[in-house]
């Protein structure tokens, strides 16, 4: 496993966003993990989190020229990543859209970059679950200009099946045509996790590692 991958699992439990015990996600699901990103909450937190994108990015996509953060959870994550990547040398526009539309001013539903015809985006967003939020994000961009999409990064890929059975990251690649990558996913974490101590405690013990297989039995899938 790539090294960053190793200390952006360590920062996410230092930040507090990934957690083990007893959880429901949106969906219903009774989940022995959760990861929430709303708990980056500083600079130096958001900051980091950027680089981490950036270095994800760059190892998965070469061509796209607009980063696009969906309202509202994207909105930091494509400007934080839009600065880390600029700082590596890859200076590339970021834009995110209103909830809704501004009647006023200068109009429109889109802030920041400008989309035009022939622009290439990465849409950038915090997590996948089943998948669903992508298709939402396609028809706001679609309405633009006639785009085309490198791709889609998310920080962490669950890897669960979807309610037609099918993981998220395959519907995506499916049914939108465009290549998923994550940060890290799940095999990432237990393969790290397992055993070893982070942040003062074991990270993934005997008894979490059990609820993670049997949950993985009910909802997992291979990507």
């Amino acid at each position: 496993m790539d090294l960053y991958k190793q200390k952006f699992i360590e920062f996410m439990v230092s930040c507090k966003v990934l957690t083990f015990g007893d959880f429901t996600t949106k969906s219903g699901r009774k989940t022995p993990y959760f990861i929430n990103t709303g708990k980056y909450e500083t600079g130096e937190q958001i900051a980091k989190l950027g680089e981490f994108y950036a270095e994800a990015i760059i190892n998965n996509f070469k061509n796209y020229n607009v980063l696009f953060g969906p309202a509202y959870k994207g909105i930091p994550l494509a400007t934080t990543t839009a600065i880390a990547l600029a700082q590596k040398g890859v200076n590339v526009g970021f834009c995110f859209n209103r909830k809704e539309v501004k009647d006023h001013g200068e109009g429109g539903s889109i802030i920041g970059a400008k989309l035009k015809d022939g622009d290439n985006v990465l849409i950038v967003e915090d997590v996948t679950t089943a998948g669903t939020s992508v298709g939402e994000t396609l028809s706001i961009l679609k309405n633009v200009a006639n785009l085309s999409f490198s791709g889609l990064i998310v920080s962490v890929n669950r890897q669960e099946k979807g309610t037609d059975g099918r993981s998220a990251f395959s519907l995506i690649s499916q049914d939108y045509k465009i290549k998923p990558r994550a940060i890290v996913n799940l095999d990432d974490i237990v393969e790290f996790g397992y055993k070893r101590e982070v942040c003062g405690k074991i990270l993934i013990d005997e008894d979490a590692k059990k609820r993670i297989d049997d949950y993985r039995l009910q909802y997992g899938a291979n990507d």
